[in-house]
């Protein structure tokens, strides 16, 4: 991969893209996000004495689910569209470019800029998951099951940032105990992780354990969807955040498999 002549943006370009206005929009989410999570607690706590195995079997799916879902997510934000996107460039696409230029930048961003933008993408699951009905007879078991597995997974996925943020701290930042759940592979181990950041940062998605990363790996899961999605769009994975050049040479599709790409594509 030596050859790949990768070019990025600016590091503090990039980290200039953090607007007071969406800090704002991240408290929001952040204090909407716990008044949900809480209320699904609340809901579902009814239950603890009648479906308690319902629960903990929830917890569990939750905790595995938020792996997947907090991995693809983080391919579809370092793969696809542009900083220069509206809205979603700069709020969303922005942090994953800086990120693989700086990889130190997020230990040194606080609770808010960490899990700001995941309590935000959070909030209408949690919203639509307490709308779920509980009174249902006959249904009561597997409505709980959604209920508390959704709220799982969406806590996880929140906490997603701040396992990826741990990660990437010095030995001597890190709480003795955190360091014992990495060695014990329960929170995402910074080793694992730098498999990621070798360029062109195109595997080991997974930040939240990491357990989902090997096998996802083995069945060329992320390959098979960018071929789908350049076959279809004619889009180039990975353009924006290593350069164009360099997309090319590591894009699943070749130019002669793909579809001519757009003028925005390039």
């Amino acid at each position: 991969m030596n050859d790949l002549d990768i070019k990025q943006q600016d590091a503090k370009a990039l980290a200039a893209g953090y607007s007071k206005s969406f800090r704002m929009v991240e408290i929001l989410s952040i204090i909407s996000f716990w008044s949900l999570s809480i209320a699904i607690a609340v809901k579902a706590s009814a239950f603890t004495s009648t479906y308690p195995w319902v629960l903990v079997a929830a917890l569990v799916a939750g905790f595995l689910m938020a792996d997947f879902v907090g991995g693809f997510v983080h391919w579809l934000g370092d793969t696809w569209g542009s900083t220069e996107m509206p809205i979603l460039g700069k709020a969303l696409i922005r942090p994953f470019r800086e990120h693989h230029v700086d990889e130190k930048a997020m230990t040194r961003h606080d609770y808010i800029e960490t899990n700001g933008a995941n309590c935000m993408v959070a909030v209408p699951v949690a919203a639509g998951a307490l709308l779920i009905p509980l009174t249902i007879e006959g249904w009561v078991a597997p409505a709980l099951f959604a209920l508390v597995s959704i709220g799982s997974m969406i806590f996880w996925v929140m906490m997603t940032n701040q396992i990826h943020k741990w990660s990437h701290l010095e030995v001597d930042e890190m709480p003795p105990l955190l360091q014992t759940f990495q060695r014990l592979h329960l929170v995402l181990p910074p080793g694992h992780h730098q498999t990621h950041h070798t360029a062109p940062f195109d595997t080991y998605y997974c930040i939240t354990t990491g357990w989902l990363n090997w096998p996802l790996a083995k069945l060329n899961f992320y390959r098979h969807m960018e071929r789908l999605v350049t076959a279809v769009t004619g889009l180039i994975p990975r353009k924006d955040d290593i350069g164009l050049e360099a997309a090319l040479k590591v894009a699943p599709l070749t130019s002669a498999d793909a579809p001519k790409p757009s003028p925005q594509a390039l």
